[in-house]
């Protein structure tokens, strides 16, 4: 039942790495209150559906977002039939100068940088948005996030030079429900296609008694540029449509560029 709640929550919203949350929401399989799920956007697609409109970039928004950046991200248009976009306003912080070594213990407050959700480093522009489909036979559907993040100094490079400390560091975290059982973390650098000056497949799953959830992320670095897609808390096997989406996502980032 856990397992049921739990993915019908990422079901109709995308994680904090898109927009910010309070801090009173709920905890999360994610390991944080800071890290919990903003109802920020639901699956509307059709894969029937004729070709969308362009995704639709708002104006303003909260503090950190850019317009110029958010024109960047990926757009329906650019997606195989099914997919939405949702841009986000609202923009979470990073990690800023967390340290990576050796003298860093493994805790469940590493979980979002290990899974990618946070990074180190402070970017100096952020852009981020909700991609769902709906045209799965079996109904789940599918949930992901894009976030795009630009540095003025080397900050990309050492955001994914600390991302492989961490994971090589800490590919295992055990956390306590409080009831006597332990949800497992995972992680690991996975195969995945090499793109752009550097990229990592970062491989994360979230097991509860018999129940597993996948939370992959793809990273690509583009210069001084993060390419980053997401997948939000899908069942095992749903990370069948995080490459071709990270690969649009670059498409789209290269093609816009001055």
């Amino acid at each position: 039942m856990l397992w049921m709640v739990l993915r019908r929550l990422v079901a109709v919203a995308a994680a904090c790495m898109v927009a910010a949350c309070d801090s009173s929401t709920a905890h999360t399989a994610d390991g944080s209150a800071d890290e919990a799920i903003a109802s920020t956007a639901q699956a509307t697609g059709s894969a029937t559906a004729t070709k969308p409109a362009p995704t639709a970039v708002p104006a303003t928004g909260g503090s950190g977002y850019s317009a110029t950046l958010s024109a960047r991200l990926v757009t329906t248009d650019s997606l195989p039939p099914g997919f939405t976009v949702e841009i986000a306003t609202v923009m979470a912080s990073d990690a800023g100068d967390q340290p990576s070594g050796a003298g860093v213990a493994c805790s469940d407050s590493m979980i979002p940088l290990l899974s990618a959700t946070r990074l180190t480093g402070t970017p100096s522009a952020m852009a981020a948005a909700t991609l769902s489909y709906d045209g799965d036979p079996d109904g789940w559907g599918w949930v992901g996030t894009e976030v795009l993040r630009t540095y003025a100094d080397d900050g990309a490079r050492r955001a994914m030079t600390d991302l492989r400390t961490f994971i090589s560091r800490c590919p295992t975290l055990v956390v306590s429900s409080g009831l006597g059982i332990g949800d497992r973390y995972r992680f690991a650098v996975a195969a995945g296609p090499r793109l752009g000056d550097d990229s990592i497949h970062v491989s994360c799953s979230t097991t509860s008694g018999s129940g597993t959830l996948e939370w992959d992320s793809v990273l690509v670095r583009i210069g001084t540029t993060l390419v980053v897609v997401k997948e939000q808390g899908n069942e095992p096997g749903g990370d069948k449509y995080l490459i071709q989406l990270a690969e649009a996502a670059l498409r789209r980032y290269q093609a816009t560029g001055s």
